[in-house]
């Protein structure tokens, strides 16, 4: 069993799929592993650390030779697998309601292609969810950012020449980026408050010290839609939240949106009319801009100004924290097929559950129900 892990090769992509720790748990199941030279260069891991845990260091196409598995952050371009054996797994983030143009390719090329981002919310694949590990540091992160391009202090200041107001910080979406941006901006000693349309997070939001913000007139969600995110509202509750949204978000000074809805464009939760009620020198960062944004405005991998706001839009947020994304990333990876490593064929065996759900490509064709059913597109 031959396991490659490549360097990345899209732009601004810093993270990398293996680190010298997940190599050695590799090695350690009985695994060969192959690491393209550089793959972690700018994730700070040298070369040498990866040869040190047992791990073979060459070129691209050394590493792909004979490859079972091949490990990625985001999903390789066809065209960079040359010399991959057909019925190798393609284990990465593969963004495939996207990318639906580069699935087909992996099928047509004989590839068996595993979506990790369409991992089951269930208890036993927690440890393998790259989404979470890595919306955890986007929430993190989109605090710093904020705070960044702020301008001013966040915690209240008691000083001898008079009190330096607490930054007031409202987080829109409370999943996992959400709950950490709430428990960062508080560490940092900002007023906060945060809304979600699933009224279960109400307590989530006050165990963290923050806020809660909810619509009261009509009813939300009572929990969590499929897989543990938010769906669509109705239109009344949508019109309520804009109201209440409008109301508050005129006080803040930072706000933080994260919603997102798995193979739909992001919900606008922010409009120019709102961002216009905000003060000069207020921020708001747009962690849903990948999607199409939360923001009107929001411009992909920019900071843009309007009516005296900046709004942040990055692109790829976990990777500007690079180092720490790998070790979260490549830790779900090896959970992943690990737990599923037979002994005996040394190798991973995949279950129904997991298994489908995460499956895209195999045997020459698009095999996922859930891509089929939301592109509408068969093979």
């Amino acid at each position: 069993m031959k396991i490659c892990i490549l360097k990345e090769l899209a732009p601004a992509e810093r993270r990398v799929a293996g680190t010298p720790e997940t190599v050695k748990k590799f090695v350690g199941l009985g695994a060969e592993v192959a690491v393209e030279a550089g793959a972690g260069l700018t994730a700070a891991i040298a070369d040498a650390d990866y040869a040190a845990m047992g791990a073979t260091v060459g070129t691209r196409e050394a590493a792909l030779a004979g490859a079972d598995i091949i490990l990625g952050v985001q999903g390789p371009e066809p065209a960079s697998l040359a010399g991959a054996k057909p019925g190798a797994w393609i284990v990465a983030g593969l963004n495939p309601f996207v990318e639906r143009a580069r699935v087909d390719a992996y099928a047509a090329a004989g590839f068996e292609a595993l979506a990790m981002e369409f991992m089951p919310r269930i208890t036993r694949a927690q440890s393998m969810d790259i989404l979470s590990s890595q919306s955890n540091l986007s929430g993190y992160k989109a605090v710093l950012d904020a705070a960044h391009e702020y301008g001013r202090a966040f915690p209240m200041m008691m000083t001898a020449a008079g009190t330096v107001s607490p930054a007031k910080a409202f987080i829109m979406g409370v999943g996992v980026a959400g709950l950490q941006a709430i428990a960062t901006a508080k560490r940092l000693g900002a007023q906060v408050s945060a809304t979600d349309v699933r009224s279960a997070t109400k307590e989530q939001i006050e165990s963290l010290g923050a806020k809660a913000i909810f619509v009261e007139s009509v009813a939300g969600i009572e929990g969590e839609g499929k897989g543990g995110y938010a769906t669509e509202m109705s239109e009344d509750y949508q019109k309520a939240q804009a109201e209440l949204v409008s109301g508050h978000i005129a006080k803040q000074d930072i706000v933080i949106t994260t919603a997102l809805i798995p193979g739909k464009p992001a919900p606008r939760l922010i409009s120019d009319a709102q961002i216009a009620s905000m003060r000069p020198g207020s921020v708001i960062v747009d962690l849903a801009v990948e999607q199409g944004g939360n923001v009107e405005g929001a411009v992909l991998g920019e900071v843009v100004e309007r009516h005296g706001v900046k709004i942040i839009g990055h692109k790829n947020v976990p990777s500007r924290l690079a180092a720490d994304a790998s070790a979260l990333f490549a830790r779900n990876l090896y959970n992943f097929l690990s737990a599923f490593w037979n002994k005996e064929q040394n190798a991973p065996v995949l279950d129904a559950e997991i298994g489908d759900a995460i499956r895209i490509t195999r045997g020459g064709k698009v095999v996922s129900e859930r891509l089929l059913e939301s592109t509408g597109v068969t093979q």
